[in-house]
């Protein structure tokens, strides 16, 4: 079976799961199963943009793994430093913008410098939107959103009954993305952790026990097979 590129979905969300358990089947350090992840990274951004995909939303770093001893958490602030800068050339080059979602200010300068330059200089790509999910957290996304609504309801900028689904996508962090059509969870984990959770409402789920080091281009592939083969709904009747 061939991909179908009238079903391509508009945007793939991952949380990209099994870093710590591969390095730590072959007794090795964590960092060097985050640091194998980096280059499943590259490849499946690499092919999202070749399937012509969107977006892509890729669940990085959690704001609960701030808790992660210091020097796991030094340590991938690092390889996303290193990640973004050695990949800056290829996404001019394939016109991805990046594009990062979540509590900004709470990351390294080094890295929201290193950050904000590529974001800069992709800016006006449009071939696909590369959303790395940093320090994020859906509910704390939510709280924000009822924050801004809140305020601009007290400003009489907005009137409380003139809230609409939209004017609530409008306010969080994929505004004028569209939701998410395919959610993947790798390592058997079947749990979505506090991502996208507005986004998400009408997404089609699909958890692979694959460890993400493990995780391919083969199985991203076979995986939109198996969404094109489903009957998405959406609550009405085919």
């Amino acid at each position: 079976m061939e991909l179908d590129p009238d079903k391509i979905p508009r945007h793939i969300a991952i949380i990209m799961d099994g870093n710590g358990r591969w390095a730590k089947k072959r007794l090795l350090n964590r960092i060097n199963g985050h640091e194998k992840g980096m280059g499943v990274v590259r490849t499946i951004v690499q092919t999202a943009c070749r399937l012509h995909i969107p977006t892509l939303t890729l669940f990085a770093f959690s704001t609960e793994n701030w808790n992660r001893p210091k020097t796991e958490v030094s340590g991938l602030m690092m390889l996303l430093r290193r990640f973004v800068v050695t990949e800056r050339r290829t996404m001019i080059k394939n016109g991805i913008r990046l594009n990062a979602i979540g509590q900004f200010d709470k990351l390294p300068p080094s890295v929201r410098d290193a950050l904000q330059s590529v974001m800069d200089v992709t800016s006006r790509n449009s071939d696909m939107v590369l959303n790395l999910a940093l320090s994020y957290g859906a509910r704390s996304e939510i709280v924000e959103m009822a924050k801004q609504l809140a305020i601009a309801a007290k400003n009489g900028d907005l009137e409380p009954n003139a809230i609409t689904p939209e004017i609530v996508s409008d306010h969080m962090y994929t505004k004028g993305m569209s939701d998410v059509d395919l959610l993947i969870r790798t390592s058997g984990e079947m749990r979505i952790s506090n991502f996208l959770l507005w986004q998400i409402a009408y997404a089609e789920l699909f958890f692979t026990k694959t460890l993400w080091p493990d995780f391919s281009e083969e199985e991203f592939i076979s995986i939109i097979k198996d969404y094109q083969s489903r009957d998405r709904r959406f609550g009405a009747i085919t």
